[in-house]
């Protein structure tokens, strides 16, 4: 019965769907400036083994301040002239859908918040708008959503482009 057990369990983690629910619970709350902030590590991410461009990362956030936001997506990249998504990144949020293929619309070397031996690329991917206050989920959908890495210290050097994060800021008229 355990071999069964265990052997069910590996299969699972080598193939097919897998869940990664880190700090699901948690609602991402907006910042001072307005701005949000949804790290990879701290969304449910779903991924596919068998179709990665499926593989999910989503975020329940709670917006205090309505408007529109400017949409950008960082990435950690060994190549600042391709970033090699093989597939446009889709970012939904309600009945809005953005599909765009990152760029590196800016480049930022030696950034705190990508590992050493990599670049920071900030792509612009659109804008949203949030009409009133509460609560959202968004969702992030590209095969650069993946559960093999958890931290900064974690992150094998394999890859040449991580999906880090999305950013949100306000949008002034």
């Amino acid at each position: 019965m355990t071999v069964l057990i265990t052997m069910l369990f590996c299969s699972c983690n080598n193939q097919g769907n897998t869940k990664d629910i880190h700090n699901a619970e948690n609602r991402i709350l907006q910042q001072e400036d307005g701005s949000v902030l949804l790290k990879l590590v701290e969304a449910a991410r779903y991924c596919d083994a068998s179709n990665p461009s499926s593989n999910t990362a989503e975020w329940d956030i709670e917006i205090s301040k309505p408007g529109r936001y400017s949409v950008w997506l960082t990435s950690a990249t060994k190549d600042t002239m391709n970033l090699k998504y093989v597939n446009p990144v889709r970012i939904s949020l309600s009945d809005t859908l953005l599909e765009v293929k990152p760029v590196g619309d800016n480049i930022m070397e030696d950034s705190v918040d990508v590992p050493t031996s990599y670049f920071r690329a900030d792509s612009y991917l659109g804008s949203l708008l949030f009409p009133k206050p509460g609560e959202y989920k968004i969702q992030i959908i590209s095969e650069k959503v993946i559960t093999d890495y958890s931290s900064a210290n974690n992150i094998p050097q394999a890859y040449d482009t991580m999906l880090m994060s999305v950013h949100l800021t306000p949008m002034t008229l």
